[in-house]
């Protein structure tokens, strides 16, 4: 294993890039990811909010979190995520779902969103 003073220098990195680049994207969403831990090239993060038992999780930590800290910070091989136990929020839609709401009977047309639109 690397030094105290690298190894904290790449926790730090770490930090750094889930803090400014990761956070935002995740947010967009109603996601929370926070760093637990890293340890000879692995990263382990706690996914949180929407994030925490959302399927689409493991592509955003693989495709998105994971690409993201490779190509930053040389040192991390692999990122793991583990659910927050904790999380209050659900992941599932909320609402009831009407596909009327979205498709229309009409055979020309294969989608439209019928909701009216709002006056902004």
């Amino acid at each position: 294993m690397d030094t105290k003073e690298e190894y904290d220098k790449i926790v730090e990195t770490i930090k750094q890039v889930l803090e400014n680049y990761v956070a935002p994207a995740v947010a967009g969403h109603g996601g929370i990811v926070n760093y637990l831990d890293y340890d000879d090239g692995v990263v382990t993060l706690e996914m949180s909010g929407a994030c925490s038992g959302c399927a689409m999780s493991s592509m955003t930590l693989q495709m998105g979190i994971e690409s993201t800290l490779k190509s930053m910070v040389p040192e991390v091989t692999t990122v793991v995520g583990v659910d927050d136990p904790n999380s209050s929020v659900s992941p599932f839609m909320s609402h009831e779902y009407d596909p009327s709401d979205y498709w229309n009977d009409d055979p020309n047309i294969i989608a439209t969103d019928n909701k009216p639109k709002e006056n902004t």
